[in-house]
């Protein structure tokens, strides 16, 4: 039984990571921090009486205090002094880092293909040969482990998959991660393998399970099979597993390590080169449009390599989690 209730809390956990690491209306909100001082990319939105209202994920724009912040000053200035001026604006560049969620509503990628518009660069993840683009309506179901369990998860909590939604065929995106072949040899030089990974992720799952009281009602593996046998099962799944979500900064902690790891930090370290040659090439409009778990240690190579801190965070719904009216349940029913 106890193995069961902390198999439960592993199985979402690791969910969790797939769903935000792998491969609504808009509104501004003070940023929030994490416990450990960075800042908050995943969060569950609640109503006042403590009930889930939504998955949100983040956009966090980063640009260097003493710059100027107002893009559209910039480019003014830029027009009436001509190219000369350029030199003096080479700081007045924005990154947005815009956290994914790779399974989400239909709406939350609709709401994200329109505000990529606004970007001169949208850097994107993806392991794959230097310059891949993904088709349009993504390519097809994959046999790779992963991707089955994504698409599995898509269906089971009838959300859309961010492959088969996002438009990467647009002029402004630009493909910032590591081939496969180069993610081999990075995991090689690190010693890494996907069981040690799948070891250290259960471990941290079964910390946290026995640290957490017991919630009424038998708990995790009691909520997971009320979940399974709901009315509306889809949603009741969603709800279980956003609560976990809450909680991925310390998870992705301990999936990296004390030096960091090659499903994170190598990764995020090809994407920030990527992100030194567009603003090189003169891009100041940028955005890394990777898996939320990434966002944490990207936040501090834009710190660290730029100068560049938070200026302003927003968040979107990616999953809605609110109750459903009659007459929705029944039309999905159909």
């Amino acid at each position: 039984m106890r193995f069961r209730r902390h198999f439960v809390g592993w199985l979402a956990t690791a969910v969790a990571f797939l769903l935000t690491s792998l491969r609504p209306v808009v509104a501004e909100v003070p940023r929030d921090s994490a416990p450990n001082g960075t800042t908050k990319f995943l969060r569950l939105a609640r109503d006042d009486n403590g009930n889930p209202l939504a998955l949100q994920s983040a956009i966090v724009r980063y640009a260097k205090p003493d710059a100027s912040n107002d893009r559209d000053r910039a480019e003014s200035a830029a027009a009436t002094h001509g190219n000369n001026h350029n030199a003096g604006q080479r700081d007045n560049f924005t990154v947005d880092l815009i956290a994914a969620v790779h399974i989400g509503e239909k709406k939350y990628f609709q709401t994200l293909n329109q505000l990529f518009d606004d970007y001169d660069a949208v850097l994107y993840e993806l392991v794959a040969p230097k310059g891949t683009r993904v088709p349009k309506k993504g390519a097809g179901r994959s046999r790779h482990p992963v991707s089955m369990l994504q698409n599995g998860m898509k269906d089971i909590l009838k959300l859309e998959f961010q492959l088969e939604q996002i438009d990467y065929q647009r002029d402004n995106f630009v493909h910032a991660d590591m081939s496969p072949d180069e993610l081999a040899k990075a995991m090689q030089r690190r010693g890494e393998d996907p069981i040690s990974m799948f070891f250290r992720m259960m471990g941290r799952a079964i910390a946290l399970q026995a640290r957490q009281p017991r919630k009424r009602g038998g708990g995790s593996e009691f909520s997971s099979l009320l979940a399974m046998f709901s009315k509306d099962r889809d949603l009741a799944l969603k709800r279980l597993m956003a609560e976990q979500f809450d909680d991925l900064e310390g998870t992705m902690s301990i999936l990296e390590g004390p030096n960091g790891s090659s499903l994170l930090s190598d990764r995020n370290q090809a994407a920030v080169n990527v992100l030194a040659e567009q603003i090189k090439q003169g891009k100041r409009r940028l955005a890394i449009f990777y898996g939320a778990a990434h966002m944490p240690d990207m936040e501090q190579r834009l710190a660290k390599r730029f100068g560049l801190k938070a200026v302003e965070q927003r968040w979107i719904d990616a999953w809605d989690l609110r109750p459903r009216s009659k007459e929705a349940t029944q039309k999905g029913k159909k």
